[in-house]
């Protein structure tokens, strides 16, 4: 089954920038771990307000367009990984070793459709 293990910008602690060096290299030997463990499907970080293109909404059965985050929108998708695992331990156990690593909270979400092992 595929989860995914993401954090919202806003629940990044206040790092200096070598902090988030020492975060950041200790996140990619949990990512180096995932792979050797044949796990790891994706992963992307740095995302924050300030990398938003634009938003998109429907109306009247067509695609509007407006530059930069949606207005209703109060948290900003920080980062994420994708994992294929057996079950919800074992995606609990690498949302815990990234939430160990870089020292702030994770969230992990079961992608529907592979039913649950």
């Amino acid at each position: 089954m595929e989860y995914l293990i993401a954090f919202n910008d806003e629940w990044v602690p206040d790092f200096t920038a070598e902090e988030l060096r020492e975060k950041g290299a200790s996140s990619r030997a949990v990512i180096e771990e995932m792979k050797a463990a044949g796990v790891f499907v994706f992963t992307n970080g740095g995302i924050d307000g300030s990398t938003v293109v634009c938003s998109v909404e429907a109306r009247d059965g067509q695609a509007v367009f407006t530059d930069g985050h949606y207005a209703e929108t109060k948290e900003h998708l920080g980062g994420f990984a994708v994992v294929d695992v057996a079950d919800d331990d074992a995606a609990r156990y690498w949302a815990g070793r990234l939430a160990v690593a870089l020292d702030w909270p994770q969230e992990i979400h079961r992608f529907p459709g592979k039913g649950v092992r």
